[in-house]
């Protein structure tokens, strides 16, 4: 199954609660291409993710607005990271159910 290893902004959306990663472009498009046709709901893309020491499955989602991927990143996992929005996280990404 495809992995990535990328740099990602943290960013917290404007009156809410949720923070998400954005994925640079190349990596996107990558992923884009390789699940076209296998997208879930809302063009979703499932995933493992692992930041700092903590792995766990969720889906990557379209953001038409930033024209790219973003993943979700509970507040937990960013705790045990030690990251908050604003940094940038290294995050690694293998895509399931390909």
């Amino acid at each position: 199954m495809p992995e990535f290893e990328v740099d990602a902004p943290l960013w917290q959306v404007e009156n809410g609660s949720w923070v998400f990663a954005s994925l640079p472009f190349d990596v996107a498009d990558e992923i884009d291409e390789l699940t076209r046709g296998r997208q879930g709901g809302f063009g979703s893309v499932r995933v493992e993710a692992t930041l700092g020491p903590t792995t766990w499955r969720t889906s990557l989602f379209p953001d038409k607005g930033r024209e790219t991927f973003v993943l979700p990143v509970k507040k937990a996992v960013r705790t045990a990271a030690d990251v908050a929005p604003g940094d940038v996280a290294r995050v690694r990404l293998r895509l399931v159910d390909l």
